[in-house]
This record gives structure tokens, C-alpha cells and sequence, in this order.
């Protein structure tokens, strides 16, 4: 789950992060209003959506006079901002922040995130901040410093104080530079983050050291822990097809192909994707019904893949370990009575009751296509569609 950089920036304040001070804003009226509360000569008006690359879409803008913020702000709210990682459709604004100006005097990066090759937390820094990391990494990868904390220890001061030297942090801003690396660090350990993301992180003309931007995703698995976070989840910033399907315990991700995919398991719903792309096409969507699918499951992942304009066939692929054949065989041909499917249907299912599956296929009067294998299902269902 991602939450807004306001929201962010409010989980970094509990745990002691230094931030400019900014006011959420839904209107022009209350971002004029929000201006006046904060006072000063110079305003960010920035917009909310859960993408980067906003300042490049024309999503962040400085205001120097009342009659400004109102500006800026009525052309930001409500304008579709296309960045590089909303794809071309851009993201419909609605959500603004309006925060003071601060006095920039260098960009940092920082950001805490799982590394799975050394089972440690990888805390991450680099001296150019402001920019795409990826760009950096690839670019001039030696100036992104990497620490590998055991989350039995702890971040310790010598692997902050390596971050901070590393990344050029004057000396008499380090100690204040560690204090916030250890900080983000138990942000990001104790709100079971996946990513926590400082960029950037700036050295103000005074010294100190401010987090001007922050990014937060978490580990859906554990908001139950964290009712507080799940409470700044923006559903107009999330796929409405994949809240559908989650509502069904239904692991959905819309894709910009044209075969849908219903699979059990996640591991064969990827081999699934991967062969489908490996004979000419591409997939649709990511969809694993997981091992207790039912029918009423089945039936709603069939009308959630055909929501999507763009899906000219279906193919579904089951292993029958703990999910039996039958059961599937059952879902699938209601689903297609249920829904009047109208573009081919490929069905691959091995394992539990699976000729008691493939007879209920056949009996079933609807032209469904059967398949062995993962390489047979794939040709029929690309043949189908073309």
C-alpha cells in the first residue's frame, strides 16, 4: 500500500524527522487559506498522487504572493498529471500540499528498503538527491552508498556516520544527518514498511538537515497492525478492478495485454504470463484465485478480467493440489454462463479429480477449448485470439 507524501511526512514527524510544515489541501480557497496559516513570502504548491516525477509534469510549482498560491493551485487541482510513472493516462489530481519554502543549500538521497539476497535491511544514500536513483544507479553508480543493517542490532552510529561522510554531509550537519538516517530506520522497521524514502533529503543554509519529499509503501500483509496507516489509503489512486478483487481475496494486477489469465498459485500464475508472452502475446493481468477458490470466486474473477476492454481471450491454467479440478471446472462454467462469455476460453488443468474437471468441460455445451500443457494452452489461446 502507498500513502500521499503529506501522509509520509506525518508518519516521519511521529518518529521525530524534521519536515517543513505543510497543510493538505482539497480546494484553491483552502490552499490560499493554508498559505496565509503558514505565513512567510514563498509557497511549494505540490500535487498529491501516488507517483514521482511530479515537479517534471508541472505537478509542483512556487508561489511568492497569495494571488499566486490561488494560481497555481487552481491549475494543478483537478489536471490529469502525466509523469513516468503513471504510464500515458496520467493521474487525476485531488489532493494538493501546501507547504513553507525552505533554503536549499544540497540535495540528498536516503531511503531504507529489504534486501533479500543478505536478509538484512539495505539503508541506502547518495549525494544527488532531487533525481530518478534509478538514473544514479545507473549512471554513476558509486555515488549511491549502501549499509546492510542486521534488524537484530539495529542501524548503528558508525554505518549512519559511514551514510552521512559518504554522501558529502558537512561535518557540522553529521551528527544531525545520523540522528535522522536512525530515525528513518525505526520509522521504517516499526511501521512494517517495504520501502521508506527520503528524496530529498536537503542541508538547509542554516545546517540543519530537513526532509523536503518522502515516499512510504508498506506490507499490505501487515496493516492489520497498523489501522492507523490503513486509515490514509486513497482508493482514487488505486486500480478499481484490483479493489474489486480484493474484496474476493483475489490477487488481481491489471497489465496492457490482451489474454487474460486465471490461475491458482502465484509461482504458475507468472510461468503462466511468461509462457503467453514466450509464444507471441501478452497477458492481460496477473490473477491468482489462490487455493480455496470457490465458485462465487471463480464467477467474479471472470467479470473482473472482462471489465478490461482490451481482453479478447481467456485462458485458465490450475494445478489441482489443494484446490481440486472439479471445483474449478464447476467455477468456470458458471462464470462463462454468468458473464455470456463471448471471446475464447483455453482450459489447462492438472492434478486432484482432474477428469471429473475436464468431463464437467465437456458436458458442459460451451465452446471451451482444452488444453494439456502449459506450451499447448498457450498456442491455442494466442491462435484463438488472432
Amino acid at each position: 500500500m502507498k500513502i500521499h507524501e503529506y501522509q509520509a511526512k506525518e508518519v516521519l514527524r511521529k518518529f521525530g524527522v524534521v519536515t517543513p510544515r505543510g497543510v493538505p489541501c482539497f480546494s484553491v480557497d483552502e490552499a490560499v487559506k493554508a498559505a496565509e496559516q503558514l505565513g512567510g513570502s514563498i509557497w511549494v504548491v505540490k500535487a498529491q498522487i501516488h507517483a514521482g516525477g511530479r515537479g517534471k509534469g508541472g505537478g509542483v510549482k512556487l508561489a511568492r504572493s497569495l494571488d499566486d498560491v490561488r494560481t497555481v493551485a487552481g491549475q494543478i487541482l483537478g489536471m490529469q498529471l502525466v509523469t513516468h510513472q503513471t504510464g500515458p493516462g496520467g493521474q487525476k489530481v485531488r489532493r494538493l500540499l501546501v507547504e513553507e519554502g525552505a533554503d536549499i543549500k544540497k540535495e540528498y538521497y536516503v531511503a531504507a528498503l529489504t534486501d533479500r539476497a543478505t536478509q538484512k535491511v539495505a539503508m541506502m544514500a547518495s549525494s544527488e538527491g532531487g533525481m530518478d536513483i534509478e538514473e544514479v544507479a545507473h549512471n554513476t553508480p558509486e555515488k549511491i552508498i549502501k549499509v546492510f543493517v542486521d534488524p537484530l542490532v539495529g542501524l548503528t552510529d558508525a554505518q549512519a556516520k559511514e551514510l552521512a561522510a559518504g554522501i558529502g554531509v558537512p561535518e557540522a550537519s553529521q551528527a544531525m544527518a545520523i540522528d535522522t538516517f536512525k530515525k528513518l530506520y525505526t520509522c521504517y522497521m516499526e511501521t512494517d514498511a517495504s520501502l521508506a524514502e527520503i528524496n530529498p533529503l536537503i542541508l538547509e543554509g542554516n545546517g540543519n538537515i530537513k526532509a523536503l519529499d518522502a515516499k512510504f509503501n508498506f506490507d499490505s500483509n501487515s496493516l492489520f497492525r497498523h489501522p492507523e496507516i490503513m486509515e490514509m489509503r486513497d482508493l482514487d489512486e488505486e486500480d478499481a478492478d484490483e479493489i474489486e478483487a480484493s474484496k474476493f481475496d483475489l490477487a488481481y494486477i491489471s497489465l496492457d495485454g490482451n489474454i487474460g489469465c486465471l490461475v491458482n498459485g502465484a509461482g504458475l500464475a507468472m510461468a503462466t504470463m511468461d509462457t503467453i508472452k514466450l509464444f507471441g502475446a501478452e497477458p492481460a493481468n496477473f490473477l491468482d484465485v489462490g487455493g480455496g477458490a470457490t465458485t462465487e470466486k471463480v464467477t467474479e474473477a471472470f467479470k473482473i478480467m472482462l471489465k478490461n476492454p482490451k481482453v479478447k481471450g481467456i485462458l485458465v491454467n490450475i494445478f489441482g493440489g489443494i484446490m481440486r479440478c472439479d471445483t474449478i471446472a464447476t467455477g468456470v462454467v458458471a462464470a462463462a454462463k454468468e458473464t455470456h462469455l463471448s471471446v475464447p476460453l483455453v482450459v489447462r488443468m492438472k492434478g486432484t479429480n482432474e477428469d471429473i474437471g475436464k468431463q464437467i468441460l465437456r458436458d458442459s455445451g460451451l465452446p471451451i477449448i482444452s488444453a494439456d500443457s502449459m506450451a499447448e494452452a498457450a498456442t491455442k489461446i494466442v491462435e484463438a485470439v488472432k
